[in-house]
């Protein structure tokens, strides 16, 4: 029996098939067959237009990189560099100005700046928790990781660390919301007597309400809960009984279909859409067992309390939900079109995850309560290809019955043609916009792909100080805002990579709303709690005033300066030192994507430190090595060397899992084969994507282990 099965000229996978007729489909009054007629047409009459605009990426970078080889070993001419990019359409011309449409936006993305999860959507315990982490406990956080400068000792609760958190917390209240008279470290007691609070408020506005032992207070638009119970281990200690104090924490999550996961056909695909789903009907679960006990994960409830005024209040108890959906660039076997060809995955994307999120909107208390829904378009390079994904989503809209603009775009400022082009891209879609953000990492792999031929990069490390980011993450704020992006939507930036160096992340990431921007991402929701402190010691939306108010602060022409290393002349030794860290990081990412499906983990370094790594992390290091090999700053046999060593050092790091496959001795494994294809074969790869070799290993991996 064939595992594809006719749909309307469509081939498609049994298994996709029957989620969708069973499971998608049920409850949202959609005919069947116009579902299929209508997905069909959109593959037939949109492919066409993908596969279009793929190949003007190609002859973009043919044409740069016939520009660098024909000035080879002459100085950069940036004026004539500019006018190039302009004649080849690489930079289209600045319309006038404008402010974008978006309308019915949720207060998460709005009013309410915020930190950001995002998760793989194929592991539904990560997905409940950041589904779950609205709210987190801001003792838990400190008292559990290294924020306060060292960690507990152990052996049960330590009171010396435990008082340590509480003088924190106290400090922190007295902060976000100041008493009347004097300091919360003396307050004896909590309490409220018709509609007012003991103590007293500096600013009485601040108190939001109480429930039978909880007190609710807010700052800069994010809630507080303060805990009364003077019978738990904290509460004893804490002169007012104060058990804990909770924070309204993650505002919103990117659940991720995209560069946090290994999804290469449909099974993988089937997965990912059924737990999206399960997360807009509220039908998702997960078994949790810890020691002898057993809990089911679900989603939570909101909050109820009694404001100030008596009447009775509720509060949203989970976070708002973003779907990032893939990028244009890589087709899936889950669907065949009338030829036989994989269908575009980010067309497929865009109809399924919005049909599934049509569930939400079947309630008045869904994920939004505006009735939009969100989703994130990554790898998009230039106003084309925004528009497009625009047109995407108003066939999508079509289809499925919904009003058009219903779906909400998110556009990632990750590729060197959308930064440079910012103002036209956020144009191009000025109806859907509520999302903006900077990737470093993604944005420094294109950058190292476009000039490939300029001449070998700076290393990794020196990129960060690099004339092209502080201008680039200053315009994206700055474009932002003057498209009116402020109250309509997120300005986001980057993740905090070191999940266990909480102090550092609480000393250097308040940088971010510092910076003008209302979101920013976090690896865990004990990040989250700890990131979500920023934002009450930062008003964003009055910072994001005085950046307006300046103007632009950074040039095109600095966003387009190449990082190539000038006068450089590096010892054998810091040539070495890159390789193996370039070369540490591809496999100790790549072996858990390709042998064990993993698209995001936290992964040890070359220092054994770990850190949060995606496909993100994985192109850049690909990239950069790719270069200096094409740039003779090292030989393919010394990188090869390195990859072995770092093979068997990944391996040694990895001893501990029963269910490793090592590298070593044999290097004849797909995930080996993958992480070397990745350099030796970088310069040939789409815009330096990690996907297509990606995928391909993973594919030949799944099929050895079903044989």
């Amino acid at each position: 029996m064939s595992d594809y099965i006719d749909r309307k000229g469509l081939s498609v996978h049994r298994e996709l098939g029957r989620f969708l007729e069973t499971r998608a489909l049920a409850k949202t009054g959609l005919n069947y067959d116009d579902f299929w007629r209508g997905f069909a047409d959109i593959i037939h009459e949109l492919g066409p237009k993908n596969r279009a605009l793929l190949e003007k990426r190609e002859t973009i970078q043919q044409q740069v990189d016939d520009w660098h080889k024909a000035r080879a070993g002459k100085p950069h001419d940036a004026e004539a560099y500019r006018t190039f990019l302009s004649e080849i359409g690489y930079l289209v011309p600045e319309g006038p100005d404008f402010q974008i449409e978006t309308a019915n936006v949720d207060p998460e993305i709005a009013e309410i700046p915020g930190p950001q999860l995002v998760v793989p959507i194929m592991n539904a315990r990560f997905a409940l928790n950041a589904a779950n982490a609205r709210w987190g406990s801001l003792y838990d956080a400190l008292y559990g990781t290294d924020a306060l400068g060292t960690t507990p000792k152990p052996g049960g609760y330590d009171p010396e660390h435990g008082a340590r958190a509480i003088a924190w917390g106290r400090a922190f209240l007295d902060q976000a919301v100041q008493l009347a008279a004097g300091s919360w470290a003396d307050v004896n007691a909590v309490s409220v007597k018709e509609g007012a609070l003991t103590p007293a408020l500096a600013d009485p506005a601040q108190f939001a309400g109480h429930a039978e032992d909880r007190i609710y207070l807010k700052n800069n638009g994010l809630m507080i809960e303060l805990r009364l119970d003077a019978e738990t281990p904290v509460g004893q200690q804490d002169r007012a009984g104060i058990s804990d104090i909770r924070l309204e924490s993650a505002m919103s999550a990117i659940m991720d279909c995209e560069d946090s996961v290994a999804a290469v056909d449909a099974e993988d695909k089937v997965l990912a859409y059924s737990n999206w789903l399960g997360l807009m009907d509220r039908t998702l679960t997960e078994e949790v067992t810890k020691g002898d006990k057993t809990i089911t994960r679900k989603l939570s409830g909101d909050i109820h309390y009694t404001a100030p005024d008596g009447t009775q209040a509720t509060h949203k108890g989970r976070v708002l939900m973003l779907v990032r959906n893939v990028g244009h660039l890589m087709t899936n076997p889950a669907i065949l079109d009338k030829d036989g060809q994989e269908v575009p995955e980010g067309i497929m994307d865009a109809v399924v995850t919005t049909l599934c999120a049509m569930h939400d909107l079947m309630r008045d208390d869904g994920n939004s309560v505006k009735g939009s829904i969100y989703v994130v378009k990554p790898k998009m390079h230039g106003p084309e290809e925004v528009a497009f994904a625009d047109e995407i989503f108003t066939r999508v809209e079509a289809l499925l019955g919904l009003p058009q603009y219903t779906v909400k775009l998110g556009i990632m400022d990750e590729e060197r043609r959308t930064s440079a082009n910012l103002k036209e891209c956020i144009r191009a879609a000025k109806h859907r916009v509520a999302f903006i953000n900077t990737g470093f990492l993604d944005r420094t792999g294109d950058e190292i792909h476009t000039s490939m031929e300029a001449g070998p990069m700076v290393r990794k490390g020196d990129m960060k100080d690099a004339a092209w980011i502080s201008a680039y993450e200053d315009r994206n704020v700055d474009v932002g805002l003057a498209c009116g992006l402020r109250g309509r939507a997120q300005i986001g930036k980057g993740m905090w990579a070191m999940p266990d160096r909480m102090a550092d992340m609480l000393e250097q990431k308040i940088a971010h709303p510092e910076a003008g921007a209302n979101c920013a991402w976090v690896p865990s929701p004990t990040a989250a709690t700890l990131h979500a402190t920023h934002y009450h010691r930062v008003d964003v939306l009055a910072r994001q005033d005085e950046i307006a108010a300046q103007g632009a602060r950074s040039t095109l022409g600095e966003l387009l300066t190449i990082p190539v290393a000038q006068g450089v002349n590096w010892s054998d030794a810091e040539i070495r030192d890159e390789v193996e860290n370039n070369a540490q990081g591809i496999l100790g990412y790549v072996v858990r994507w390709v042998d064990a499906g993993i698209g995001c983990s936290k992964v040890p370094d070359i220092h054994d430190v770990g850190l949060m790594e995606d496909r993100a992390t994985c192109r850049i290091s690909s990239q950069a090595l790719a270069n200096w090999l094409h740039h003779g700053v090292v030989s393919e046999a010394e990188v090869m060397d390195a990859m072995r060593a770092m093979a068997a050092k990944v391996d040694a790091q990895n001893a501990d899992d029963p269910s490793y496959d090592p590298m070593a001795p044999g290097y004849d494994g797909e995930a080996f084969k993958a992480a070397c294809d990745l350099v030796f074969k970088g310069r040939a790869q789409p815009s330096g994507y990690t996907e297509p070799m990606l995928h391909a290993h993973r594919l030949a991996k799944k099929a050895q282990m079903a044989g």
